[in-house]
């Protein structure tokens, strides 16, 4: 398998833009008609996603077998579409017919051995990773909606409780299904460490012009029940009783998943009156987004071990810490702390940026990459990879 082959040929493809992802849905469902249903009525933002994905796992060819926790983690999340091993031969049947219609002569048969060798080693990570975790797991969760609030003029939390055991870890992120947008699955972080009761927060962000947001704020109705995937991502979590210290930055609803790490460690110290230092930055635009200021500010009085500053970036008037929230955290005391950064794609890569220039080691920074991988490409689901997209 050449990587570098794969590469410079999918450049030359994605280079068509829109067309690329047009003619391959066109070709899935024309020629496998049966998997249409898998897929959501709209297929606006879909057609973006697939090229992103693809893009990432062909410039990571080279790198799939030594490293194949993303693919497992993609064939675990297809479970929920109902993606079965023989799906994977209509999706790259479909893939390849793309591939000779936009690179014409140059899709030789050396370079078609190349893409199939590929391929055969995504399709097969993919199918054992969803093949075992189908012994130990259900393909979803259904949850009941116990309460629906507004917080903010555009965020509101979500109470949620599973009707069975839903296993994971404080810094982990879930997938959601509503039932006002069937098949149209979107990535939240529970706001809280596991309950006795089972039950979970979500904060979801409306986004104006999305498709999934607007209709958890306005049509989501306590009762109703969703569909949630298996928890994702391991890079903010810690494992418990770890006494190293933390820095913590978030940007707006990226403060979920460290309020569930922050939850964490306060459970920890009421058991055994120990915990690390956490200073946790929370920066958002207005002061009206600090949406969980005062839960905050009283744990801050009430915990030496925890740390509170709100930073605000867009309000002049604001008397308190103003500025980007990584500029911010860039000045802290960094010596023998872990950061765990989370937020926007932007406001990560600017962050990273900042706490790297202090010469902060970079495996002492902790980010999720199902967010934010490192070429900025979008995430993107079902077919190929997963989405942070909340809209």
């Amino acid at each position: 398998m050449e990587a570098s082959a794969l590469q410079r040929s999918w450049d030359r493809v994605a280079a068509h833009g829109d067309k690329v992802a047009l003619f391959f849905y066109s070709h899935v469902f024309v020629s496998h008609p049966e998997v249409r249903a898998m897929f959501p009525l709209s297929m606006a933002g879909q057609r973006d996603k697939f090229v992103s994905a693809l893009g990432r796992i062909v410039s990571h060819a080279d790198q799939m077998e030594n490293d194949a926790a993303f693919l497992q983690h993609l064939g675990r999340d297809h479970r929920k579409y109902a993606v079965v091993a023989e799906h994977y031969d209509a999706v790259g049947a479909s893939l390849f017919a793309t591939l000779k219609h936009f690179l014409g002569s140059e899709w030789d048969e050396e370079l078609a051995q190349d893409w199939a060798a590929a391929y055969q080693v995504i399709a097969r990570i993919m199918v054992e990773a969803a093949e075992t975790s189908s012994e130990s797991s259900p393909d979803w969760w259904d949850a009941e909606v116990l309460s629906v609030e507004r917080r903010t003029m555009d965020l509101t939390h979500l109470r949620l409780r599973p009707g069975r055991a839903y296993p994971f870890s404080p810094g982990q992120s879930l997938s959601m299904e509503i039932p006002q947008r069937p098949r149209q699955w979107r990535y939240f972080s529970p706001a809280n460490a596991p309950r006795p009761d089972g039950s979970l927060d979500l904060h979801v962000q409306q986004i104006d012009g999305g498709q999934v947001s607007p209709a958890v704020v306005r049509s989501l109705k306590v009762g109703d029940h969703v569909k949630l995937g298996a928890p994702v991502g391991d890079r903010l979590t810690r494992r418990a009783g770890d006494d190293g210290d933390l820095l913590m930055v978030a940007g707006g609803t990226g403060l979920a998943p460290l309020l569930a790490v922050i939850e964490q460690i306060d459970d920890e110290w009421r058991r055994s009156r120990i915990a690390p230092r956490v200073h946790l930055l929370h920066g958002v635009r207005m002061p009206w987004h600090l949406h969980e200021r005062h839960r905050l500010r009283e744990l801050a009085r009430e915990r030496l071990w925890f740390q509170y500053t709100e930073v605000v970036s867009d309000d002049a008037s604001y008397p308190g810490t103003r500025g980007l929230v990584g500029t911010v955290a860039a000045r802290q005391a960094l010596h023998g702390r872990t950061a765990m950064v989370c937020g926007g794609p932007q406001m990560v890569a600017h962050t990273l940026q900042k706490l790297a220039a202090t010469g902060m080691p970079p495996e002492h920074i902790k980010y999720e990459h199902f967010y934010y991988p490192a070429d900025e490409h979008a995430a993107a689901e079902p077919e190929l990879t997963r989405s942070g997209d909340t809209r």
